[in-house]
């Protein structure tokens, strides 16, 4: 269920009495999984017929790597929201194909908490019951359901309250976790999946999480979990319990049962033993003996105890595979098949939406704008950063002269703002890294396109973090640094400033789409703007660059940047009053010529369309990137 790399995925076969089959994800190689089914009235039947599912890992040098495949399911058992390429079997709902669109239809809770921390519980909800429920759904009826789903889950206190951030005090662990429950129950699926619901909550609150899920499934709904040791007042709540050690399956039948299953095996419960934590004992080879062992200080083999363990997960495997509910299980898989067809490739996925394009753009880049709004951190601080580095910049270069020295002072503050134009656009590295659960989750579950959520984020950082603040630093560098005096030229280098950090900032999203680590994205583009800064056309004369390298200068965003800048200002300017003194550079024009750049009107705006061109080239590749990603599939 979750994506980790260290982290197996297993999952639950269809029993006689109950519904199962869901994955389950932990760091071990063996697990317990249970399922809360209403009995009456009856929910819908999910079976897993012949699933298997292998990864592909890369092994060897980074010169000569070789591509092996891992077994990671075995026989009956199943997996979800993973990469299909590796999956084989059929999941049939109520003995049918599921639809294509299953994921979007079906209610998925994952482990780590993915709603908008920044908005309120109620608001949350309304997101999701405006872009999942059908349009021919009114909004007041939206409205009416979101607001009885507050009342279901006993959210009413905390309904305006947000839902809390590491910046933000918000909610309770146990109201976080309802409130992403409800997030799914907004479209009243049939069947529910939850990956380990407890995860992070103490145990009163996480019994209360269960309770709730208890009541759901007695109204109607089929609720499959994976859990880590749940307590024994949650474990009572349990109708079907399904182990896997492996990958392969050791017990499947009623949770009431599975004590005298084992212990008909030989694996007798303690009294007063949680059997949650035994179960667990037993598949990993932890049995009562041995633990008595390690507290009595004999000697143990560790090598020895990883052989038992291996010994005991074959005897577990064998054992089920001969007990009656495995023979009872297999019948009703056969009746469940019988005179139907099916295959066992994974069939074809598809993700449906029940809004269209403009009202997904509209509920997004609305929440996107208030995340950002109520983000200080990421809006204000950068306006108040971008404010002292221009009065610091203005008061360094101050009242420039146009005489000589003006010429390398002139040239000296140009450098720097196309420079800091660059690098202050790092900070849009976090933009699709910082909510990838959180976009992954609603893509897949039908939410909104990708084109919705990447036109979404990419209009409100240009507008908050990009366009304001370089209004703001050219309205306050250019006149205290005291460049051309002419309102053609200052907005010539105020759209020249922003349109740097427009490329700037798409060439970030380009290298840090993919990525799920910030700080790579950081060191990635800091290297890029190096290198770029060197062939920007002041720390090098480009005229004189060898030709073999004088290509890197075209990929340079701050050298058309300050090609431009350089334009705009020298053009007219004249930095001495009589030409007999002997100096070379006496018009600005004459230090234009030196550099060898051309100063006519298309000269300035071809810089212009390089860098225009440039930013369209980098949204393209962010988009591709972020579009077929294997993860989001």
């Amino acid at each position: 269920m979750t994506d980790r790399a260290n982290h197996i995925s297993v999952a639950m076969t269809e029993d006689v009495t109950s519904t199962n089959g869901t994955p389950r994800t932990k760091v071990i190689t063996s697990s317990t999984m249970v399922e809360l089914n209403k009995l009456q009235p009856r929910g819908s039947t999910v079976s897993f017929h012949s699933i298997q599912y292998k990864v592909k890992l890369k092994t060897g040098p980074l010169c000569k790597r070789k591509n092996t495949a891992r077994e990671i399911l075995k026989g009956p058992t199943g997996s979800a929201r993973k990469d299909p390429s590796g999956l084989s079997g059929e999941v049939l709902i109520d003995g049918a194909p599921q639809p294509p669109n299953f994921k979007c239809l079906s209610g998925y809770v994952v482990q780590d908490d993915v709603v908008m921390g920044t908005l309120t519980v109620r608001e949350n909800l309304r997101f999701s019951a405006a872009l999942r429920l059908p349009r021919s759904v009114p909004q007041k009826e939206k409205d009416t359901r979101v607001n009885d789903l507050i009342t279901e889950l006993g959210l009413t206190k905390v309904a305006d309250a947000k839902v809390g951030t590491q910046m933000i005090r918000g909610i309770s662990g146990g109201e976080r976790k309802r409130t992403n429950i409800g997030m799914e129950l907004i479209i009243d699926p049939s069947v529910l999946f939850l990956d380990e619901p407890t995860t992070g909550l103490d145990a009163s609150t996480a019994n209360s999480v269960l309770l709730l899920l208890k009541r759901m499934a007695n109204q109607g709904r089929t609720i499959i979990m994976s859990i880590h040791q749940p307590r024994y007042s949650i474990y009572r709540l349990f109708d079907s319990l399904t182990l896997l050690v492996s990958g392969k399956q050791v017990y499947h039948g009623p949770a009431q049962n599975a004590l005298d299953y084992f212990a008909d095996i030989g694996y007798a419960c303690e009294a007063h033993n949680n059997p949650a934590d035994f179960f667990l004992d037993v598949i990993n080879g932890d049995s009562t003996a041995t633990a008595m062992n390690k507290i009595q200080g004999e000697d143990i083999d560790f090598e020895e105890l990883s052989g038992s363990r291996q010994t005991i997960e074959e005897r577990l495997v064998e054992e089920y595979r001969n007990c009656s509910n495995f023979r009872d299980t297999q019948v009703e898989l056969e009746r469940i098949t019988q005179g139907k067809q099916y295959t066992t490739k994974p069939t074809s996925r598809t993700i449906t939406y029940n809004s269209s394009f403009f009202t997904q753009l509209h509920w997004v880049l609305g929440r996107t704008f208030r995340n950002l709004a109520l983000n200080p951190q990421t809006s204000v601080a950068q306006l108040g950063i971008t404010i002292f580095l221009a009065l610091i910049v203005g008061a360094i270069f101050f009242g420039v002269k146009d005489n000589q020295s003006g010429i390398q002072n002139r040239i000296g503050a140009l450098f720097f703002i196309t420079t800091n134009q660059c690098f202050s656009t790092l900070s849009a590295a976090e933009l699709f890294i910082t909510e990838r659960k959180l976009f992954v989750h609603e893509y897949i579950s039908g939410y909104y396109r990708v084109s919705v959520y990447f036109l979404s984020k990419i209009l409100s950082d240009i507008i908050t973090l990009r366009t304001i603040p370089a209004i703001v630093f050219s309205c306050v560098v250019y006149f205290m640094i005291g460049f051309k005096t002419t309102p053609a030229a200052f907005f010539i280098f105020m759209f020249t400033v922003t349109l740097v950090a427009y490329t700037a900032t798409a060439m970030t999203m380009a290298i840090s789409a993919d990525q799920s680590v910030v700080a790579m994205a950081n060191i990635f583009m800091t290297i890029s703007f190096v290198f770029m800064m060197i062939f920007s056309g002041l720390l090098v004369n480009l005229p004189s660059i060898m030709n073999w390298l004088a290509w890197l200068k075209y990929l340079s965003i701050p050298r058309y940047g300050l090609t431009a800048l350089e334009i705009n200002e020298f053009v007219g300017l004249k930095f001495c009053e009589d030409p007999a003194v002997g100096t070379t550079m006496c018009t600005g024009e004459q230090y234009l010529d030196y550099l060898g750049i051309e100063y006519t009107t298309w000269g300035l705006w071809e810089n212009h369309v390089a860098l225009a061109i440039m930013t369209l080239i980098f949204l393209v590749i962010a988009y591709l990137k972020l579009r077929f990603i294997k993860k989001f599939t």
